[in-house]
């Protein structure tokens, strides 16, 4: 064995693991929610009713007056356990909120960027636990698994998708984050020029892989932002030194 080719493996304190936990526990019940309205909407359709569409903090209270005579009973039962998952949820989010304000000033930089908030930039921080562990940006984005696969022989080099390696939650926070940089409500930024001229190109599956080719560049931003502690300039590519260059 070479000691030469190991590299030192870094644990999270135990402050840390407690926030991250925090995030944890409000996906579990983020799932959960989901399945149960998931499951009040099919089990709706067999009576030819459907429920109707809104946002998933506002189902209980906008479907009780929809669901079939015949199984009000059971369906009311399920909207008040959803209705008290979102109070939950919501309690979760204000205990984030505070966390990130209180123990995690630093990632304040970060949710300068238009469409990160503190549940994205908090659970940033956390998981990757030292900003100093890579001394190039491009690696966090690599150990979140947004890095493409490789898979060369001779002149073959396929496309092949994401690696999917490390934290998938957070790489999860960083693709939903891309979709709304693409989408033609947020401002306009490099970033976001950069995605569409991608998602133009053409070709199978062009969106998709642009919108993971925007995760992967936003969390090398975000992890230039935390080191240098700056601000997000949405055309700072245009200038000689730019945090946001780079994939």
């Amino acid at each position: 064995m070479d000691p030469s080719i190991l590299h030192p493996v870094t644990h999270r304190t135990s402050e840390q693991q407690a926030d991250l936990t925090v995030i944890r526990a409000r996906a579990a019940l983020l799932r959960t929610r989901t399945l149960l309205v998931n499951a009040a909407r099919g089990l709706v359709k067999p009576f030819g009713t459907r429920l109707p569409p809104c946002d998933p903090d506002q189902f209980a209270a906008r479907c009780r007056g929809s669901l079939p005579e015949a199984v009000d009973t059971a369906l009311t039962s399920l909207l008040e356990e959803i209705a008290q998952l979102t109070t939950r949820i919501q309690q979760f989010d204000e205990q984030i909120q505070a966390i990130a304000k209180t123990k995690h000033p630093e990632a304040a930089i970060l949710r300068t960027v238009p469409v990160v908030g503190p549940l994205t930039s908090l659970c940033f921080v956390l998981t990757l636990g030292d900003k100093a562990r890579f001394a190039d940006s491009r690696d966090a984005a690599c150990s979140l698994g947004l890095q493409p696969k490789k898979s060369q022989s001779g002149e073959r080099d396929p496309q092949l998708g994401m690696t999917r390696a490390g934290n998938g939650y957070v790489r999860s926070l960083l693709v939903e984050c891309a979709h709304k940089i693409m989408n033609v409500f947020t401002p306009d930024s490099a970033l976001k020029q950069w995605g569409l001229k991608l998602a133009a190109r053409g070709g199978k599956n062009a969106k998709k892989r642009a919108i993971v080719a925007v995760a992967r560049k936003l969390a090398v931003l975000l992890h230039r932002m935390w080191v240098k502690q700056e601000r997000f300039e949405p055309f700072r590519e245009a200038r000689p030194q730019s945090i946001t260059a780079g994939s």
